[in-house]
């Protein structure tokens, strides 16, 4: 049998969740496997790293395509700033979290007890593993279905702009006042060592003006960020 097989129940509830059904269903238990799953079966399975790489240049050309033929009227430099907001670790943790693609991973019990499930970089490096999948499997018109199904259908630079670093987004409008300040400060720290939960404010010249949690600082302070620009009036509420 083969070791793919083995988890055969396991791959179709995911192939229910995203809505494709493969041919080749080595190819999902690949994308699914995390080098330290790899590793704890001794050469009997790859692991995804491969096919993050591919997938990274196949969301990359998709969303490129995609954006290239809906803001027509852009220069290179915005569709530049736009599909980075989109092909980021942030922006695709967010999409991640949508098909609850941590829980269908599979780990290594040493990194499951870290909390890798919930760790942006293993998250994400995985949902491009998936793209990539699925170009492989049904070809490049099935991958671009998929990865259009999480850019937001009313896409524009407002839409945009919130996909963006929240962090960097906040920081250019601060930056137009040289009087202005901002600091990120730790209001508490929470947790065991393999699910912390943080706390963050943001200051603007000592004054709060938003609040974040995560289970890292990064994920707080986005968090914080995000709920200032909110404030602010420079994003919805009801964006990503």
């Amino acid at each position: 049998m083969a070791e793919y097989e083995k988890y055969t129940d396991k791959l179709e509830e995911f192939e229910k969740v995203i809505g494709y059904t493969f041919k080749n269903k080595k190819l999902l238990f690949e994308a699914l496997s995390h080098s330290s799953f790899a590793n704890e079966l001794k050469g009997r399975n790859s692991s995804n790293e491969r096919l993050e790489f591919l997938g990274d240049s196949v969301l990359s050309i998709v969303v490129s395509d995609h954006l290239f033929r809906h803001f027509s009227h852009l220069p290179e430099g915005d569709l530049t700033k736009i599909r980075a907001a989109l092909v980021c670790e942030r922006a695709l943790f967010g999409f991640a979290e949508r098909i609850d693609l941590g829980n269908h991973i599979f780990l290594s019990r040493g990194e499951e007890n870290c909390g890798g499930r919930k760790r942006p970089s293993i998250v994400s490096d995985a949902f491009e593993a998936v793209i990539a999948a699925i170009y492989l499997d049904g070809g490049i018109e099935a991958a671009r279905e998929y990865v259009l199904g999480f850019i937001p259908k009313d896409l524009n630079r407002d839409t945009a702009k919130a996909l963006q670093d929240h962090k960097t987004v906040l920081q250019e409008i601060i930056q137009r006042n040289p009087e202005e300040k901002v600091e990120y400060v730790i209001e508490s720290e929470s947790g065991p060592e393999h699910d912390k939960k943080y706390v963050v404010n943001v200051l603007l010249n000592g004054a709060v003006i938003g609040k974040g949690t995560g289970h890292t600082k990064k994920q707080a302070e986005q968090q914080a960020a995000k709920e200032a620009l909110i404030l602010m009036g420079v994003i919805s509420n009801a964006v990503l």
